[in-house]
């Protein structure tokens, strides 16, 4: 189909993968499977699936990523792919936490193939997704507030317009060539453009700038 969705399944259940993929719309296109950290990251990279449907918890993780699904959007970046947690769990530190790494979404295992599939769509067009009971804990954690959005407001008169652009693209899992191509101009350019932000914003990595705009619904 021209508008199918390429999707991985992130899970260490062999019988979950199997029952998801055959639960999925027929406009989800299954590119590939992976049940632990170190064959999602090479999955992912092979296949450069548009979406990951990705379970927290999964063998191979560690340090300060040990549940290991933060481990696999970290070691897939920087990519335009979208991950989507989807796991039995609905603890609030395992919803903050994956999103806090760049998730675009959580959802729980209680949802059904048709929502899991609308969910997908939803994250691939850009827009975040979250189970009605879970939506609470994401706004209570990045401070839906009007002194967080302050704030967020004086720090973004730190950037220049273009770099304010440059800043959303990267934050969002644009590589370089596509925030060139999006924007018309070259590579260098924003190389230079996401140094920038990086310095006026205090930040060292483009993990945490996803972090930080994450923070501050930014995306």
């Amino acid at each position: 189909m021209a508008d199918s969705i390429r999707v991985v399944i992130v899970d260490d259940h062999s019988i979950f993968r199997s029952g998801l993929r055959a639960d999925l719309d027929a406009s989800v296109d299954v590119v590939g499977e992976a049940a632990d950290v170190p064959s999602a990251i090479a999955v992912i990279g092979e296949t450069q699936p548009d979406v990951v449907l990705l379970d927290v918890h999964l063998p191979g993780g560690s340090g300060d990523d040990a549940a290991g699904g933060e481990s696999v959007i970290r070691g897939c970046q920087p990519s335009a792919t979208r991950f989507l947690a989807l796991s039995v769990s609905d603890a609030a530190a395992d919803v903050v936490r994956v999103i806090r790494a760049g998730a675009r979404g959580y959802i729980t295992k209680g949802s059904s193939g048709a929502e899991v599939s609308r969910a997908v769509h939803a994250v691939a067009d850009g827009d975040a997704v979250f189970s009605p009971r879970l939506a609470g804990f994401v706004l209570d954690a990045f401070g839906a507030v009007a002194g967080e959005t302050a704030t967020a407001t004086d720090e973004l008169d730190r950037l220049s317009a273009r770099e304010q652009e440059v800043m959303r693209l990267i934050a969002r899992g644009y590589a370089y060539k596509e925030v060139a191509a999006e924007l018309f101009i070259s590579i260098k350019t924003v190389e230079t453009h996401v140094s920038s932000v990086l310095r006026k914003l205090q930040l060292s990595s483009r993990h945490e700038l996803t972090a930080w705009a994450s923070e501050r619904r930014l995306l």
